[in-house]
């Protein structure tokens, strides 16, 4: 890899980019007012920035129907690439009512311009989406009640993001072709991601650590877009990766970054969707742990890790890492995974979320051997200011 070459390519082998130029957005932003309108829904605003900066390549904007059905239907995009979840922009059918194929639409979100569409296509959703993509049709699973609050009708067609929201942790947002200068100018060739919703533990320092070993360096990459009520705060979780990466990582090995999308909660098909966006940011390697982007028990332990069996590795082009459950065994006196460890469940410090929640709340640490001091300390903070 010389200086100027990445160590991946984007997928579909061009990093997208829709943000339109100071002169294209002052000239779309006074066209605005005279276009039919779209407000956006919270997992559709995340959607629109992710197109816009490449993070989702190679959409160029909301899926046109032929995109749409084969994604819902076999987990592909028309021409075959492999792509899990359905990229889309909804309206009601009184708003579809105001717009057609060949014109413009202009989207908002929280009462600002953000975008125009040129819209495409007009079409119905799938009632295959959920149960396919999900896995359930349960009014229960987040993602599928999600999914149920948006319109009827698809819009599809290219975008121009004309506003970019500002992130709230600007420290750390990088967008993929800054992440892909960072880990170029660092010489890295071996880059693995990890992709988290919640507080490292030791388990998952574990995991990354693992990866460390194979590779130049790794990317700490939360998601901070939605997340349902009851996970942990976006703001609490980066003091926690803050804290972690400031003592116990190697600074010249580990970069944190945020992602500014919104959860699924589609488990296996969210697995191989998590994949391809570290991809695009110029990872080559993903860890996969037990029930990635999973939530109740809609999905097997390792369901995500054979999501990646149905793909060839020169279609998905990141390389998956697949980690058993991890955990600390008091008679190794080491963290551990059921592939390494012999020991019996009672040598194993395994905390459900529900026993951890119950300690911080009563302002008692963790055992050291699943938390670092640190991360406890700030999480019972935020359980007493909560």
């Amino acid at each position: 890899m010389t200086a100027d070459q990445d160590a991946i390519a984007p997928h579909g082998g061009t990093l997208v980019d829709r943000v339109a130029s100071p002169e294209r957005a002052a000239e779309l932003k006074a066209r605005a007012p005279s276009l039919a309108r779209l407000d956006l829904h919270v997992r559709e605003i995340a959607d629109l920035d992710m197109i816009a900066v490449g993070a989702l390549s190679p959409m160029d904007g909301f899926m046109c129907k032929a995109n749409y059905t084969r994604v819902v239907a076999e987990g592909r995009l028309a021409d075959g690439l492999p792509w899990t979840i359905p990229i889309t922009l909804s309206a009601t059918r009184d708003a579809a009512g105001k717009l057609a194929p060949g014109k413009q639409a202009a989207l908002y979100y929280d009462g600002t311009l953000h975008a125009v569409i040129d819209v495409e296509e007009l079409f119905e959703r799938d009632p295959r989406e959920a149960k396919n993509v999900y896995g359930t049709d349960d009014d229960k699973h987040p993602g599928v009640a999600q999914l149920k609050q948006l319109g009827d009708v698809y819009v599809g067609g290219k975008i121009w993001l004309v506003a970019k929201r500002p992130s709230p942790f600007p420290a750390h947002h990088n967008e993929p072709r800054a992440t892909r200068a960072y880990f170029r100018e660092r010489g890295w060739k071996r880059i693995a991601a990890f992709q988290t919703r919640n507080p490292i533990h030791r388990a998952h320092e574990y995991l990354t650590k693992c990866a460390l070993e194979i590779a130049d360096g790794i990317l700490i990459h939360p998601l901070v877009g939605y997340t349902k009520e009851d996970d942990i705060p976006a703001d609490v979780r980066m003091r926690c990766y803050e804290a972690l990466l400031a003592g116990y990582y190697p600074k010249d090995r580990a970069k944190l970054s945020t992602l500014p999308a919104a959860m699924r909660y589609a488990g296996p098909k969210e697995a191989i969707f998590h994949a391809i966006m570290r991809k695009n940011y110029g990872c080559t390697h993903f860890i996969v742990g037990r029930d990635h982007a999973g939530v109740g028990n809609y999905y097997g332990t390792y369901d995500a890790q054979r999501e990646f069996d149905k793909y060839t590795p020169e279609e998905i082009g990141i390389t998956p890492l697949r980690f058993e459950n991890s955990f600390y065994c008091r008679r190794c006196a080491a963290m551990a995974s059921q592939k390494s460890c012999p020991h019996e469940e009672a040598d194993r410090v395994i905390l459900s979320g529900t026993r951890v929640r119950e300690l911080l709340r009563a302002g008692e640490e963790p055992p050291a051997e699943f938390s670092r001091p640190e991360v406890a300390k700030i999480l019972i903070e935020a359980m007493r200011a909560r």
